[in-house]
């Protein structure tokens, strides 16, 4: 047999002795009908619910009509239009009005960063960008700027909303007819790479999720992905489509699981999509029995384990690239699998419907099953390519000639290393090439290079994703630098223009690169280091005197230093330095809070962590928490 599988088999057929080929084509509904389909039935019903503030279906098209209006003459069909909002009923708002308008939602998060703002802007023809005017980027300030009639309220909305029209610069690529949304992509060249769906690619995949999950009137379903990544789309549509309530997620949700399980109780969440970084703490703890949650959506990173016994929600370990719209695989597990107190991890499993995957040789052919090989990926699924041409056909060809394929057909070449197991699951084994998922984000190390050699003082970068004990990966880079740089200076440098999964957690400054026997850089030998502890910091760094010594240091102050220190890979990490500008982000202050939970018996919460100016005044506030006469493991 052949690692060939689709879902939904309408025929059979064998040829010239080829294998038995399934081919899956389900109908999707439109994205916008099914929506308006439901402000017609139900337009009383809530469609968004943000802690005290509802808005029903009919406010919600209200308010995107007025956006429509306000962009008249300004936006047309087909034109991509940068969205910098946060998971919000603006978000939502301005999701409608823009797929009424025809226009190509392109949504970049509330704080995309100046630089990485500038260089979409430079490849990717934008009509405009919608945001907060306060956090726009500079060359947005002082263009046209029209005022939107957005919702104000809720716990991440902007206090105001513009569009900022700054014309595109010549040579600027445009969004491919049928477009629905765009997304960006980290891109092997240094800059991101934008990925374009049609409406019915997304279509099929929410009359997937509906029928997966049940989700329908009086379900509250969560927007807690980041609203920069494409499976936020597939939350905001899921919801608007099935005549659910979305429920935007607070920021200190997504740092804390003990918060998450909290917002999930308080919010009465039903149904959730979650990155597989924030999804393995919340399963690693005793589940809470008082949830409504009844499914959990995991994606973006392989899951190393199974959820337990005491799992009340159905977990569906979901796969799936942008370039095939969000969602490819899914393997689901529930409480009462003969699996559920089994250690390992589970597989991707098998398409949803319409999807249709294939294992191939290094040569291009059809492996067997249980051989490893590169995954690809077609059907309804798949999107219309990249906004570079020539990137789309290096990366978008035509299917295995075993397939008996018409010249139409194409398949998206992952790079990513999978095995077809006997049941017909996949096993996913890694990457082909050298982009990582950090965070659940894919990563492409050259991206994070090309920015650090923004700064005058890099001469050259190379960022290395060394592993941990549990698997998860972290970014190393290491710097060719003129002068001393400071590591810490060069970090909050790349944070404009970086989304924060690919922040290095430590920066390394050298005097030269390992060579291999070719003359390129030895990037092996560059992970080994990478693994090995960093060494002290030389004079002249601006690194805290006291960085890495606990000569005089409390029990408290030792136990944060010591977690801080393994979770960032940094033992110079010092008690002055604040846990942000050491490197430390939200998945890293999740694993924190946890540690220091488990070894002092106190809880913080991921606030107050943030608002510590060291780690000095964490260990103090955990000492304020520790009941009288308390000790700890330190």
């Amino acid at each position: 047999m052949t690692d060939m599988l689709s879902d939904t088999p309408t025929k059979t057929r064998r040829t010239n002795g080829a294998p038995s080929i399934a081919h899956g084509a389900p109908t999707a509904t439109g994205v916008l009908s099914r929506y308006e389909e439901w402000l017609r039935t139900s337009p009383q019903a809530p469609a968004v619910v943000d802690g005290a503030h509802t808005w029903t279906y009919q406010q919600v098209d209200t308010a995107a009509d007025e956006v429509v209006h306000a962009l008249s003459g300004r936006v047309r069909p087909g034109e991509l239009v940068g969205v910098c909002l946060d998971r919000s009923a603006a978000l939502a708002v301005t999701a409608v009005a823009l797929a009424r308008i025809g226009a190509v939602y392109l949504p970049l998060g509330p704080r995309p960063g100046e630089r990485r703002i500038q260089a979409v802007s430079e490849d990717v023809e934008v009509a405009c960008l919608i945001g907060d005017p306060a956090v726009l980027p500079e060359h947005c300030r002082t263009a046209e700027q029209i005022p939107l009639p957005l919702p104000t309220e809720g716990t991440n909305a902007a206090p105001a909303t513009v569009a900022a029209f700054a014309p595109p610069p010549v040579g600027a690529r445009p969004a491919p007819p049928e477009t629905f949304y765009a997304v960006l992509t980290s891109g092997s060249t240094g800059r991101p790479k934008a990925v374009a769906v049609a409406e019915p690619a997304l279509s099929a995949l929410l009359d997937w999720y509906r029928t997966e999950t049940g989700l329908a009137p009086g379900d509250r379903q969560s927007l807690l992905i980041g609203a920069a990544f494409d499976p936020h789309v597939m939350e905001l549509w899921g919801g608007l489509t099935s005549g659910a309530a979305l429920v935007p997620a607070p920021d200190a949700v997504r740092w804390d699981p003990a918060e998450l399980t909290a917002w999930w109780r308080d919010a009465a969440v039903t149904v959730c999509a979650i990155a597989t970084p924030m999804a393995e703490p919340v399963l690693d703890r005793p589940w809470p029995q008082d949830l409504e949650l009844r499914h959990l959506v995991v994606g973006g990173d392989r899951m190393r384990r199974r959820p337990g016994a005491d799992v009340t929600a159905t977990v569906h370990n979901a796969y799936g690239p942008a370039e095939a719209t969000v969602v490819t695989t899914t393997h689901t597990m529930r409480a009462t699998d003969s699996e559920a107190r089994d250690d390992t991890a589970p597989p991707i499993g098998t398409p949803v419907p319409g999807a249709t995957v294939v294992v191939t040789t290094a040569d291009g052919d059809i492996a067997p099953r249980g051989e490893a090989g590169e995954l690809r990926i077609g059907g309804t699924g798949l999107a219309l390519g990249y906004l570079d041409p020539e990137l789309t056909a290096r990366r978008f060809t035509a299917p295995p000639p075993a397939l008996g394929a018409t010249p139409k057909d194409r398949m998206y070449r992952t790079g990513d290393r999978v095995r077809m197991l006997e049941d017909g699951s996949l096993e996913f084994l890694g990457r082909l090439d050298d982009q990582v998922k950090i965070s659940g984000v894919r990563i492409e190390p050259a991206e994070v290079e090309a920015a650090l050699e923004q700064n005058p003082a890099v001469r050259r970068a190379v960022v290395t994703a060394p592993r941990s004990a549990d698997g998860s990966a972290r970014l190393v880079a290491y710097v060719l630098a003129d002068g001393t740089p400071a590591p810490d200076a060069l970090l909050s440098a790349v944070r404009s223009w970086l989304p924060e999964q690919a922040v290095p957690s430590a920066v390394r400054i050298v005097d030269a690169f390992p060579l291999d026997a070719n003359g390129k850089v030895d990037r092996a030998a560059l992970l080994k280091q990478a693994a090995a502890p960093a060494e002290p910091a030389a004079a002249g760094n601006d690194t805290p005197a006291d960085s890495g010594s606990d000569d005089g240091a409390t029990q408290s102050e030792r136990l944060v230093l010591r977690w801080v220190r393994d979770l960032l890979d940094n033992p110079a990490t010092g008690l002055d330095d604040s846990f942000t500008e050491a490197g430390g982000t939200s998945i890293v202050a999740s694993r924190l809070l946890t540690a220091i939970e488990k070894d002092s018996g106190v809880r913080l919460r991921a606030p107050e962590l943030l608002r510590q100016p060291d780690l000095r005044a964490v260990a103090a506030l955990l000492d304020l928490r520790r009941p009288a006469g308390a000790t700890g493991v330190v």
